[in-house]
């Protein structure tokens, strides 16, 4: 066992992501996954399963000779595919003894804080009674979700919100691959990087969104390991520290569940550029980001979104939730005190663009 594997038999609360593909390609893997999982399961261990699969089974079911590209066939082919799915995973657990809940989420909700709590104590509630969660994207009522998301992205948030130790994503590839298509054991998060980096342009799905995932979910305090499905065995050699798949180990300290959800489930509405003296004080971590700093703004965002604070050259330094409009964004920049007090008269002295309380560095 490799010294970076040694903490992964102590996993308690680990997080599996199960792709469409990989469904597709066995049709016995709900039943062995199941099977691992009531093997592994222990009054200190629990699982929470992330699941695709009911676009394509919807799909051939409703006679789709292919997976359609218009939103609303796109949701009736999640709408019929969802119960088959639940089924087969209600016959497979309940074979070895255990139960299922599913749990639909929707980008929009994660976004919603209150919505957030709610998903997290609900989630809570139902490991604490011993089942185990199913969870998917609430495709039949999504919109942009079901063209630019997966469940890739899904799995990275919903770690964070069930204090997940472990995110296995399973799927049809033994890991991450190097240039001469070897197996990487273990990645380093400016690896990762650099991966993404490199596979800029590709698409969302596929190795890159499941490098983007690790990412995310390795900050939050998780290790991650991508492996194959199809190996026989596959939850049991992880959690042993066998060398499979491809690790990311944990990212430093841990983001807290709020800062988590600021740099990694918000979606930015608009971008917010940096002089260098802001971009260095940003990059401290100790100071908010105040008027004088700006130099500009992009898109329209109103106060309390998420925005990209970044650096004259383009690099994103930072994301976090803006205290003003992208309108008062733009009058307020470079200025300081009097000229302050004269635009937005007595408020103008405390104005604060983005507090560091709601400031996440990102770069």
């Amino acid at each position: 066992m490799t010294e970076q594997r040694r903490a992964l038999p102590q996993a308690r609360r680990v997080v599996v992501k199960i792709g469409s593909r990989a469904l597709a390609d066995g049709s016995d893997l709900a039943a062995r996954i199941a099977a691992e999982i009531a093997n592994l399961s222990s009054a200190k261990r629990s699982f929470v399963l992330v699941s695709s699969g009911s676009i394509s089974i919807g799909c051939e079911r409703l006679g789709y000779r292919s997976r359609p590209r218009e939103i609303a066939r796109l949701q009736a082919a999640a709408a019929a595919g969802q119960s088959v799915l639940m089924h087969r995973y209600e016959q497979a657990f309940d074979a070895v003894g255990l139960t299922v809940a599913q749990v639909l989420l929707t980008h929009a909700g994660l976004a919603d804080r209150l919505r957030v709590n709610n998903a997290r104590e609900a989630l809570a509630a139902l490991l604490d009674a011993g089942a185990v969660p199913i969870v998917n994207e609430n495709d039949t009522v999504a919109t942009e979700e079901i063209r630019f998301g997966d469940n890739d992205q899904l799995a990275a948030m919903v770690a964070p919100l069930v204090g997940a130790d472990l995110l296995v994503l399973l799927t049809d590839v033994e890991g991450v691959l190097d240039n001469k298509g070897r197996r990487i054991s273990v990645m380093s998060d400016d690896a990762v990087i650099g991966q993404l980096e490199n596979r800029q342009g590709v698409g969302s799905g596929g190795m890159t969104s499941k490098l983007d995932a690790a990412k995310k979910a390795s900050h939050a305090g998780a290790r991650v390991v991508i492996a194959s499905a199809t190996r026989e065995g596959v939850l049991g050699n992880v959690l042993a520290g066998h060398d499979v798949g491809t690790l990311f180990p944990r990212v430093g300290r841990a983001l807290r569940a709020r800062k988590h959800w600021i740099a990694y489930t918000l979606r930015p509405r608009g971008t917010v550029l940096l002089d260098e003296g802001a971009v260095g004080a940003v990059r401290g971590g100790r100071s908010s980001l105040l008027p004088i700093g700006v130099l500009g703004v992009r898109g329209q965002f109103n106060p309390g979104d998420s925005v990209r604070l970044v650096a004259p050259d383009g690099t994103e330094v930072g994301r976090g939730l803006t205290r003003l409009g992208a309108l008062d964004v733009a009058r307020a920049a470079g200025l300081k005190g009097k000229d302050l007090h004269l635009l937005f008269g007595s408020e103008g002295h405390d104005l604060v663009v983005v507090h560091k309380d709601d400031l996440v560095i990102v770069g």
